[in-house]
């Protein structure tokens, strides 16, 4: 076979045509494998999207897929051969299914299915679009899309959770309306969130390496007795994005996060605490740092007198007045600490007068950027998997559209590459 068909890319000429960005140096390459969902028919828009970005792309289509989608559509697209069995003797001569993963720059899995993903974290390898992914070394992004009651399922979550251990990035899914009539978290990402999901994994900019990153993530528990505790909803995703994103972008993460369900990020240090006075001490003990991030969601009180030893009977308690004592402000202790990071920035909720408290909290804590979102009836950021925000700075206040939590930890880190470069 030698060297496996990729995507056909038309020479630039005066006309126009696709052309390589010219800092991407050599052809890359992106292997495409289309699973048996609905939203299949998104991807000859996402092949278009990389072809007009000069990448080349082959495509892997499963028996499943072409119930939504043709090879034939694929292959008019791609500008390239389509493949689908696993023991196609002529494919298999010089073992393709190997040449297919390493060849690629990475692989990208739109839509990546239930089943897709449950076969991918047991290890199987039963078809093609498997096992290329199992014998590749290259990096995978899935693209989840299922409907939103399989995607809470316990079982789907737990394999995500090992494919993200594993180190298998993701994009969405979204939420909103889906084929079989629900609402609810399970669409897939558009063409253009995979694409520069997938960009950035092909061409990251390092422009934060050789800086120190603190990050705060997740709630914190204040215990009331031997088994209760005072807490909030924060699930942690958002703290969680943003370490992988700065990461992503070559610093070096420290993340204190409070007690989660969610896997470490790739390339950071994780230190667990549960209560605001260990993640206080914890991220003094990480100084100096040059930017820090306070996106953790810390409990404003905790009880004067807990009983960690006992725990309360209702017989003895028929009812209670407790006592509470402010916790340490993190974000001020940061602000007003020798070692100040250089940036500091904060994260606020509000239930109301959402730019007017969060100008006031900037100027209170002593951050240099607040990112503040609105908790309301209509829409809670917490245990979300998506986020609506204000950047507030000495520029005034930026309003960014609803996105999803690792949107908004893309768009922040782009906007800290942009401070970075504007130092002396």
């Amino acid at each position: 076979m030698g060297e496996l068909q990729w995507g056909y890319r038309r020479p630039a000429s005066r006309g126009g045509g696709l052309k390589k960005p010219a800092c991407w140096g050599r052809d890359l390459r992106i292997l495409l494998i289309i699973t048996g969902g609905i939203a299949a028919y998104k991807t000859p828009e996402l092949i278009r999207q990389f072809r007009r970005a000069g990448i080349e792309v082959a495509t892997v289509l499963t028996e499943a897929a072409k119930a939504f989608v043709t090879p034939m559509t694929i292959s008019s697209v791609s500008q390239g051969k389509v493949y689908s069995e696993l023991f196609n003797l002529t494919d298999e001569q010089e073992m393709g299914h190997i040449k297919l993963g390493r060849q690629a720059d990475l692989i990208v899995v739109a839509p990546a299915t239930a089943d897709f993903m449950a076969r991918l974290a047991l290890g199987l390898a039963n078809d093609l679009a498997t096992t290329t992914c199992l014998a590749t070394t290259q990096p995978i992004l899935l693209a989840p899309a299922m409907n939103v009651r399989m995607w809470e399922y316990p079982a789907t979550q737990g394999h995500l959770a090992t494919l993200q251990a594993r180190g298998v990035r993701l994009v969405g899914p979204n939420e909103g309306d889906m084929a079989c009539g629900e609402y609810g978290l399970g669409r897939m990402a558009e063409p253009a969130e995979i694409f520069a999901a997938a960009q950035q994994l092909l061409q990251p900019e390092k422009g934060l390496q050789g800086l120190h990153a603190l990050v705060t993530a997740g709630p914190t528990q204040e215990p009331l007795d031997a088994v209760r505790y005072l807490a909030n909803r924060s699930s942690g995703r958002q703290g969680y994005a943003i370490a992988e994103a700065l990461a992503a972008a070559g610093a070096r993460v420290t993340m204190v996060t409070g007690p989660t369900n969610l896997s470490t990020p790739a390339g950071v240090v994780r230190h667990n605490v549960t209560t605001a006075q260990e993640m206080l001490q914890a991220s003094l003990a990480a100084l100096p740092a040059d930017i820090a991030i306070c996106a953790a969601a810390v409990s404003d009180w905790r009880l004067a007198d807990p009983n960690p030893q006992q725990k309360w009977k209702r017989e003895q308690h028929q009812s209670m007045t407790l006592n509470l004592a402010a916790n340490p402000d993190i974000l001020a202790s940061l602000a007003q600490h020798p070692q100040r990071p250089s940036l500091l920035i904060g994260f606020g909720l509000e239930t109301e007068n959402l730019q007017e408290n969060a100008i006031q909290k900037r100027a209170k804590k002593g951050c240099d950027w607040l990112l503040a979102n609105l908790e309301s009836a209509k829409f809670s950021p917490f245990g979300n998997y998506e986020n609506e925000i204000v950047l507030v700075n000495r520029d005034g206040v930026h309003a960014w559209p609803r996105m999803t939590k690792p949107a908004i930890a893309a768009k922040l880190t782009a906007e800290i590459l942009t401070w970075r470069k504007s130092q002396p």
